[in-house]
């Protein structure tokens, strides 16, 4: 005890040293007390638990978007042990489209967390098209790896009556495809047995060959000097693949009997006449890889054939039917365990075009041997009663029970020439002189110019300081010289002196570049043309939604040549044939534009029309009316006066036509031939009046091949038929097929 107190007294006396005035030095105790720091305040580190809902949640949202690398990446370490990511997607996505999950819908509805443990209880809605809504309510168990919640995963979180190996079956009921047909209710497209047409080349009566190809060349819409040459080229034992028809044409041919010829029969989807409007009307193919998910989620078991383009896909939706099905659980050994919802089949729609039959078959019969767009619309409404595009293709070829399919298709989709492309709507040319119009109407629309404004045309044009351009009588006038003729014939002299609605009628194109070049240059007024045009729907969809179309492409010009250059139609100026026909139907209806369109009215089986036709006005064009007359005067001189450039094509015609002639130049072989115009014959005749567009690629004037044309499909609408031959074959031959050329040419001509 002694020792103790000992301690305590030595430890005060150094305390106490340790407190005095310059006692620090040298004392390793003292330094020891003086330097040392405050202890540190004490902090509690917290960690914030993980939120289960909101893994839960994330899963599910993940699941809406189909995104089933985001699903497994948040499952729990022991079930990625236990599924793979291959599997687990399988599982989910098999299910959604068995069941036709068209959206998905949940709500957390409870949780209960532990230190490493979840249970989080939610609602999950799916949505079917054919098995109705299904509803579970389910519990999800989550375990706590580092601190993020995953999910222990199996099949009963898809469905508890998943669990344990069961699976989802649906047994589906499915309505025969609706038909398609023309205003009329004449049938385009039907559910039938057809039959296929072919040549056995070496069972060939060499008695009977004329009388076989002739017979097919009728039905085939073929030249019975073109198979031929097929069965010509072709090796011994070839087939030769036709055309299809009907049971009735079928029978026609084998009374006949013809040696060589081959008819097969198969159930189809039936194009007739080998196709109306085939890149309007579309056609039908199998369900690809790629598009699986999307129609089983619609309710289709996935070996269906659906409308792949044109009004087969626009008009999937009605051309199908309603699908019906039963939703079942079957055990791993096949028996039925439930069934989870049921729908009845509904019988599918028919659709009932705007195409008028007889005038698509001439429109179509009229451009085959080119290539080239034909477009016919009513002016007041804008229904479109022919849309012809060639080259154009055989739509059964795509059915693959057709014995011409192999042969055919392949051919059909290497073709350079692009059958497929619906040039009427998707092809994009330079407009040549037609666009004159464009420039006529912004001249008078600017104040500048009236319709007495005269100009002297002649063969030059010099305004642009480095070039000098010629109008189309120099090209003839050379012509002339060449044969040995002198320039003495109307299409060979200048043109003279002209009033502006004479300049239109004669096609003076140096009195289009002067108005380009003036306005551009003198008035600060470059983009009027480009703005008129615009105005007039060029540059811009037309609004019809039926079929894919282009906008085509009208520029500000940037200097005096691209002005000029515009005021015809050339340089930049792309338009596709049912722009050309929309705004030529609006000159002619006194300035709306409306919608052209492609449906007459869907139809069910039962009672009124889901849908019917009315026409819809999408702008009107900016020009005063008593400029709208003074247009209109001109284009009907281009037709009926003497010096108009297409009088001599319209020669006899009991209707009266209006229109313009355009040759675009098309930077690649010979130009594209336009005529565009309308009918003025209600009143006489108690029909609507029609558009008319026009295009021939790579042939020459458009006065001498798309007048032509022109005039046929008037002569169709109203006698039911041409009344006379399109062209002298026998002068122009068969012209080649050209690429289609998107290139900005600078000349222009009649």
């Amino acid at each position: 005890m002694k020792v103790i107190r000992w301690i305590k007294y030595i430890l005060i006396l150094t305390f106490l040293s340790a407190c005095s005035v310059g006692g620090t030095s040298g004392n390793p105790i003292t330094n020891l007390f003086a330097t040392a720091t405050p202890l540190p305040t004490a902090q509690a580190r917290i960690t914030p638990a993980p939120d289960a809902q909101s893994a839960v949640t994330a899963f599910f949202q993940a699941l809406q978007q189909d995104d089933y690398e985001t699903m497994y990446a948040m499952l729990a370490q022991s079930s990625r042990d236990a599924v793979t990511l291959e599997d687990f997607s399988k599982r989910w996505n098999d299910a959604l489209n068995t069941m036709s999950a068209s959206n998905i819908d949940f709500s957390i509805m409870s949780s209960q967390l532990g230190p490493h443990n979840a249970e989080v209880g939610y609602s999950i809605t799916y949505k079917t098209v054919l098995a109705g809504d299904i509803q579970r309510n389910i519990v999800m168990r989550l375990a706590n790896e580092n601190g993020t919640w995953k999910v222990q995963w199996d099949d009963g979180l898809i469905l508890p009556e998943l669990a344990g190996g069961n699976q989802l079956a649906m047994d589906y009921s499915i309505p025969a495809r609706g038909d398609i047909y023309d205003r009329k209710g004449l049938p385009i497209v039907t559910q039938a047995t057809a039959f296929a047409f072919g040549i056995q080349t070496d069972q060939i009566d060499p008695d009977m060959r004329g009388t076989l190809t002739t017979e097919l060349g009728l039905l085939c819409g073929l030249d019975p000097l073109d198979i031929e040459d097929q069965i010509d080229a072709s090796g011994p034992g070839w087939y030769l693949p036709m055309c299809e028809g009907t049971r009735a044409e079928a029978k026609r041919l084998l009374d006949i009997n013809p040696g060589g010829l081959v008819v097969a029969d198969y159930e189809s989807r039936y194009y007739f006449e080998t196709g109306l409007a085939p890149q309007a009307v579309g056609f039908t193919q199998f369900i690809t890889p790629e598009q699986l998910n999307e129609y089983r989620r619609l309710g289709y078991n996935g070996s269906e054939k659906i409308g792949q383009s044109g009004i087969e896909k626009w008009a999937e939706d009605y051309l199908a039917g309603q699908h019906g099905g039963t939703l079942r659980v079957v055990a791993p050994d096949g028996k039925i365990l439930s069934t989870l919802g049921q729908s009845s089949p509904q019988p599918a729609d028919s659709v009932y075009l705007t195409i008028d039959s007889n005038m698509q078959a001439y429109a179509q019969s009229a451009i085959e041997f080119f290539r080239g767009a034909i477009v016919v619309m009513e002016v007041d409404t804008g229904r479109i009663l022919a849309m012809a595009s060639s080259p154009d293709f055989d739509p059964n070829l795509f059915e693959p029970e057709n014995p011409n399919n192999a042969l055919g298709l392949g051919e059909l989709l290497n073709s350079p020439y692009d059958p497929l492309l619906n040039r009427a709507s998707q092809g994009q040319y330079p407009l040549g002189s037609v666009f004159k119009i464009i420039t006529f109407s912004a001249a008078l629309e600017s104040g500048l110019y009236l319709k007495d404004t005269t100009y002297d045309c002649q063969y030059e044009f010099t305004r642009l300081p480095d070039r000098t351009l010629y109008d189309w009588t120099y090209d003839y006038c050379k012509e002339a010289i060449a044969r040995g003729d002198a320039c003495d014939t109307l299409s060979t002299r200048p043109s003279g002196l002209l009033t502006l609605q004479e300049g239109l009628m004669r096609s003076c194109n140096p009195y289009f570049w002067e108005i380009g070049y003036d306005l551009f240059t003198n008035w600060n007024r470059g983009s009027d043309i480009a703005n008129m045009a615009r105005a007039f729907g060029f540059a811009a969809p037309t609004g019809i939604d039926q079929v894919p179309e282009a906008s085509g492409q009208i520029l500000d010009p940037t200097g005096p040549v691209e002005a000029v250059n515009q005021a015809i139609g050339q340089g930049d100026v792309l338009v596709t044939p049912l722009q050309v026909a929309n705004a030529v139907a609006a000159i002619a209806n006194g300035g709306t534009l409306y919608r052209p369109q492609l449906i007459e009215k869907i139809q069910p089986v039962d009672g009124g029309p889901l849908l019917s036709f009315r026409p819809e006005a999408r702008g009107t064009l900016p020009l005063r009316s008593e400029n709208l007359a003074t247009l209109e005067e001109a284009m009907f001189m281009v037709t009926q006066f003497k010096r108009g450039t297409a009088n001599y094509q319209f020669a006899g015609l009991q209707y009266n036509v209006a229109g313009k002639t355009g040759t675009a130049e098309s930077g690649s072989g010979l130009p594209h031939a336009w005529f565009a115009g309308f009918t003025e014959n209600e009143e006489n005749t108690g029909l609507p009046d029609i558009a008319i567009a026009v295009i021939v690629e790579n042939i020459g004037q458009g006065s001498e091949y798309g007048a032509p044309l022109f005039r046929a499909m008037v002569e169709t609408y109203y006698y039911g038929s041409p009344q006379r031959p399109f062209y002298d074959f026998g002068r122009i031959g068969y012209p080649p097929y050209t690429p289609t050329p998107f290139g900005a040419p600078t000349q222009g001509d009649n």
